[in-house]
């Protein structure tokens, strides 16, 4: 079911204007759509805004845009004060519920993993998975069982469990986490080495998301 979002008309351009609407509790933002003629300037809530980006941030909104009617609509970008996190401008795209979008959805790992018992260190490498669904299909977030990830296993997006009508879109090959041998067990040597498998992986999955989205551009 959508979540209710108003939207109010905005005509503030100016810089001292924009601080004034932030700072009555609102955060400028704009709309777009193939089903809008031009893109629509609103302002929203920002402790609903806030609200909803803490609990569903990928969730389907419907939304009375000003001078265009009701419209199905989703959050497609968000800017923040780099120093104090303030919200400053929201972007949201309007969709067509039986077209599938994409999606940035969070990575939750669910139990107690087995090398973790025994002195094992959970690294955590990917903490979202892009993925492509119809808007309703779209999963709050993907839960990972951990619970028989032994010392020097790791997981990766393909061994991801995701629901039906769900498709991965980054790496097949990303690994997700890994769990690392406890570091006072390991020489020296050891431990360099171990470092460096780790940054590797990292570098191999940020790179292989690079190569995703030069790829879909």
């Amino acid at each position: 079911m959508a979540i209710a979002m108003k939207a109010d008309p905005r005509s503030v351009k100016t810089k001292g204007d924009l601080r004034l609407l932030r700072s009555s509790g609102m955060v400028p933002g704009i709309v777009y759509g193939k089903l809008l003629s031009d893109a629509a300037s609103v302002s929203v809530s920002e402790k609903d805004l806030k609200a909803l980006l803490r609990s569903h941030p990928n969730a389907v909104l419907e939304m009375d845009i000003p001078g265009s009617g009701k419209h199905s609509v989703m959050v497609a970008d968000v800017q923040r004060d780099s120093l104090n996190h303030q919200l400053l401008h929201v972007d949201f795209h309007q969709i067509n519920m039986n077209e599938s979008v994409r999606a940035n959805v969070r990575i939750d790992h669910v139990g107690d993993s087995a090398g973790v018992r025994e002195g094992g260190i959970l690294s955590i490498i990917l903490h979202e998975l892009e993925v492509e669904c119809l808007p309703a299909d779209i999963p709050d977030s993907i839960p990972v069982d951990i619970a028989g990830l032994g010392i020097g296993e790791s997981l990766q997006v393909k061994d991801l469990v995701l629901p039906q009508g769900v498709e991965a879109k980054s790496d097949s090959e990303l690994v997700v986490l890994t769990v690392l041998a406890p570091q006072k067990e390991l020489s020296e040597e050891e431990a360099e080495a171990q470092e460096v498998e780790a940054i590797e992986a990292e570098s191999r999955s940020e790179h292989a998301q690079h190569d995703e989205i030069a790829t879909s551009t």
